[in-house]
């Protein structure tokens, strides 16, 4: 059945048609993650990162009520100049989103959702959600995890972001079935640093083998996606504890502010940038790219498996 509020931009349904690879990218990370006009800037150089990695970028929003799977520089720049105006849209969100044909920047639910309606595969981000500190009390557990154990895209990110419990975000996806690997590493990257102290379940250290593991699971039908934590380069990679300390901060000011549900994640990572002198926002920019050239680098080998 034909999607009349899916645009696939002509680059992409071109790349799909002849089995070229193609990688989701996400636009909260646009209008909600960075200040204007490093939020364009960064969006366009991940573009570039993928295309120099053989892949086809298509990032993902919803642009009058329409959901776009390819954007242009023109959509992006409209993106990034609005900034939060744009609504943060989540699964929930999309109904009204799209009937009142309003704007979207997807987070990393509603990227997959999109890039799983368009046929795309491989889908690189910077962190995923997960569960939220004194979630045993407030519940307050991203979507993210929910849509990786039901929509079938690789999710290549840099680990769980590092202001959640990765230790219950960790058995939340185990209980969901959705494997972690861990790309170079078996240690649980933690978005800013390389370290968390948790486990993966598996490593895996080429592209071709992270396609031909995606494939595997695709061909036996099994439910859900599979999520590739990427560390950050060891040069860009901050101390732990330095990160550690700038969170728990930024957490006492939150709960001071009375801040919940889908404000948390951006006030906690604009504080953090705040603490680290913006050092964190340097950091997130190159774990974003490093992450494309992976994805690019799988999309282009399971590309090679599927022709």
């Amino acid at each position: 059945m034909i999607n009349p509020y899916l645009s696939i931009s002509p680059e992409v349904q071109d790349a799909l048609r002849n089995g070229k690879p193609v990688v989701a990218l996400e636009s909260t990370i646009i209008s909600h993650g960075m200040p204007y006009p490093q939020n364009v800037e960064t969006a366009l150089r991940v573009e570039q990162t993928i295309r120099e990695n053989g892949a086809v970028p298509a990032t993902i929003a919803i642009i009058g009520g329409k959901l776009k799977a390819g954007c242009t520089p023109d959509e992006i720049e409209y993106l990034g100049k609005k900034g939060q105006a744009v609504i943060k849209a989540s699964r929930r969100d999309l109904p009204v989103l799209l009937a009142r044909k309003e704007d979207g920047a997807t987070t990393v639910t509603t990227t997959m959702m999109i890039a799983a309606m368009a046929g795309i595969k491989v889908f690189a981000t910077g962190g995923i959600g997960g569960v939220h500190r004194g979630a045993q009390q407030t519940f307050d557990i991203s979507a993210d995890l929910e849509e990786l154990a039901q929509t079938p895209v690789m999710v290549i990110c840099a680990g769980a972001k590092s202001i959640l419990d990765l230790g219950l975000t960790l058995e939340y996806l185990e209980t969901k079935g959705v494997p972690v690997i861990g790309f170079g590493t078996e240690e649980l990257p933690a978005f800013y640093t390389r370290h968390s102290g948790f486990g993966v379940d598996y490593r895996i250290d080429t592209p071709d083998e992270l396609a031909a593991a995606f494939k595997a699971k695709l061909d036996c039908g099994l439910k859900g996606g599979m999520l590739v934590t990427n560390p950050i380069p060891e040069q860009y990679s901050m101390p732990k504890e330095v990160i550690d300390k700038a969170i728990e901060q930024a957490l006492r000011e939150m709960d001071a502010a009375g801040i919940h549900g889908k404000q948390c994640t951006p006030f906690l990572l604009a504080k953090v940038k705040d603490l680290t002198g913006g050092d964190s926002l340097d950091a997130n920019i190159q774990l974003v790219l490093n992450n494309a050239r992976l994805a690019a680098r799988t999309a282009a080998a399971y590309s090679r498996l599927t022709v």
